[in-house]
């Protein structure tokens, strides 16, 4: 199983947009990713209610785990994403 810990650098962490971008990307990476805090609860990461239920914030840390062919890439765009701050993008858009 592949695994993936990134800190994650949206300003008010996984809250409603930066969520839905997330969980909108995982479900299109073509295996099924989870995403949880270290030593808390697993959540599938394609799920936005399900995140939102992690109370994620701005640096905190959080581990992704996918398995099978195409695991590696999909936990690297995922993590490339939650490294960056999409609530400031959104702001600029």
């Amino acid at each position: 199983m592949a695994e993936r810990r990134v800190v994650v650098a949206s300003r008010i962490g996984l809250h409603a947009r930066p969520a839905a971008l997330f969980s909108a990307a995982a479900g299109t990476v073509g295996v099924p990713v989870t995403i949880g805090k270290p030593g808390g609860p697993v959540v599938p990461a394609a799920s936005i209610l399900s995140v939102l239920t992690l109370s994620v914030s701005c640096g905190d840390e959080v581990v992704l785990r996918a398995d099978g062919e195409g695991a590696e890439a999909a936990l690297d765009a995922l993590a490339a994403l939650l490294a960056r701050d999409l609530d400031a993008e959104a702001a600029r858009s």
